[in-house]
């Protein structure tokens, strides 16, 4: 059975993705960083639009309650 890859988080900043990427590798969960593209229609200039971060949906409950306690770790 193929598994699906769901969105559990949507960044405008690609590295805050990557560092997210890299905090649930830490606990062993795999996940992905996709960059969406946009166009500026009046300059003709690629711009992001938003950074997604992707993890397998058996996954997605475990990673979302990493990230949440580690944003609630950084809060003062």
């Amino acid at each position: 059975m193929d598994e699906k890859l769901i969105t559990i988080a949507t960044y405008t900043d690609s590295i805050k993705a990557e560092l997210a990427r890299q905090l649930l590798a830490d606990y062993g969960i795999e996940a992905v960083v996709t960059d969406q593209l946009s166009t500026n229609i009046f300059a003709g200039v690629p711009t992001i639009a938003a950074v997604e971060l992707q993890t397998l949906e058996s996954s997605a409950e475990e990673a979302l309650r990493i990230l949440q306690s580690n944003e609630q770790q950084e809060q003062p």
